[in-house]
């Protein structure tokens, strides 16, 4: 059963030419394209939901499908610039949430949404994440994003390099002495902050870590982060992409 999200619309931004993996929106898995089972999940909880891309090719996918699809400009340097052009675009007055849903996400849970939204029950919170609780014995990779956060639960830092840095202890068991938090590309917006946001110049440590989320950090701003157990594989590679289809494949079987 939906909770009344009438208030709530959940966007997908998906580009074509994607640096490392070109054309990844339409790659089938288990015979549909990934932005098919990113739209199917999410509008699983979100009855407002579409798609903001800057290619026809997706645009026609989407539509054969019967998804909603927003034409944006292809001058946008992040998926959140995107979000903003496809709400004023599709103008649904009512709603007074924006999620920003990842278009290489097809493992997305339905939880994931649900968290999001839970975090906007603080009347503080105008910007949400998510972030994935770090198993014990699992070895920290560089390059994922990783994330601190305070004791009212905003965050603190994102990095690309595991943080905190536990000094006198052997990286491999760092995650056995902190319970270690790694990000998940998934938020929510409060309208006014989604147009706040998009519209700030880029920040010092947003062009350090090529990390956005750091431009409003560096603002004084603040991030909600809700936290789950429950994993998400980005596909940004080949072998992203062999890891969900053989998920699949198992699922299937």
């Amino acid at each position: 059963m939906k909770l009344d999200t009438s208030n709530i619309i959940g966007i997908i931004p998906a580009r074509y030419h994607s640096t490392r993996l070109e054309g990844k929106p339409l790659m089938k898995i288990n015979g549909k394209p990934m932005i098919q089972h990113v739209y199917e999940r999410a509008n699983e909880v979100l009855t407002n939901l579409l798609v903001a891309t800057d290619d026809q090719r997706i645009a026609d996918c989407v539509k054969s499908f019967n998804g909603n699809c927003v034409i944006t400009s292809k001058n946008h340097a992040t998926g959140t610039n995107r979000c903003l052009e496809a709400f004023q675009k599709w103008n649904n007055s009512n709603c007074s949430i924006i999620i920003n849903i990842q278009g290489d996400e097809p493992l997305l849970n339905t939880q994931h949404i649900y968290d999001i939204i839970s975090c906007f029950e603080d009347s503080k919170t105008t910007i949400a994440t998510l972030a994935l609780k770090v198993k014990k014995n699992t070895l920290l990779k560089e390059g994922c994003v990783y994330l601190t956060k305070d004791i009212n639960d905003f965050a603190l830092y994102f990095s690309r390099f595991p943080i905190p840095f536990l000094r006198d202890v052997s990286k491999e068991n760092w995650t056995n002495h902190h319970a270690y938090l790694q990000h998940i590309g998934i938020y929510g917006f409060k309208k006014k902050s989604l147009i706040n946001f998009s519209n700030a110049e880029n920040s010092s440590l947003e062009n350090a870590e090529k990390l956005e989320q750091l431009r409003w950090l560096e603002k004084g701003e603040k991030i909600k982060v809700a936290t789950t157990e429950f994993f998400s594989q980005p596909v940004d590679t080949k072998e992203d992409l062999k890891i969900v289809r053989d998920y699949f494949n198992k699922k299937e079987n």
